[in-house]
């Protein structure tokens, strides 16, 4: 080997030995950052973990178990379904509401509030016509969801608004 060649592989190794260095330096150096960072917590993650560990059921007994009963019938009637526009009966307001949109432009093949419009329909009857209101239509004549796209609607109340349609024809 000559002189040459030597010192081109002592620098060579020197290069490859300095980088080695430098890299556990970095290293190094990122782990003590590293450090330093806490760790946020994922509220997701500890809800969903949460709801894994409770418990199924509970067992209780004397005040304990009155005081849920009591919590658990709050909670239920809380959730308990609410009737549309507080149970009224006035079908004008209904209909300027819920289903003005579709029948005064005949959306979706809604009838439109003019008596040629409704001439198939009016052999129905209204209580036909209010079951066809209330459980919705799909068909080659148009689409019409349960309750206008309303649930929660009362049957009384769809029936109202049936009324006061035909009435206007």
């Amino acid at each position: 080997m000559s002189e040459h060649d030597k010192t081109f592989m002592r620098n060579f190794g020197l290069l490859i030995a300095g980088l080695m260095v430098f890299c556990v330096i970095l290293i190094i150096f990122a782990s003590k950052i590293n450090e330093q960072i806490l760790p946020t917590e994922n509220p997701e993650r500890e809800r969903r973990i949460a709801e894994r560990v409770a418990p199924v059921g509970g067992v209780y007994a004397g005040d304990t178990g009155r005081a849920a009963l009591a919590e658990q019938q709050a909670q239920a009637a809380s959730s308990a379904p609410t009737v549309a526009f507080d149970g009224s009966l006035d079908g004008e307001m209904i209909y300027n509401t819920v289903c003005m949109a579709c029948h005064t432009t005949g959306a979706a093949g809604a009838p439109m509030l003019v008596a040629e419009a409704w001439t198939g329909r009016m052999d129905k009857g209204v209580d036909g016509l209010t079951a066809s209101a209330i459980a919705g239509i799909q068909g080659e004549a148009g689409y019409m969801p349960p309750r206008g796209g309303r649930p929660d609607l009362s049957d009384e109340q769809v029936q109202a608004t049936v009324e006061w349609m035909l009435n206007q024809l």
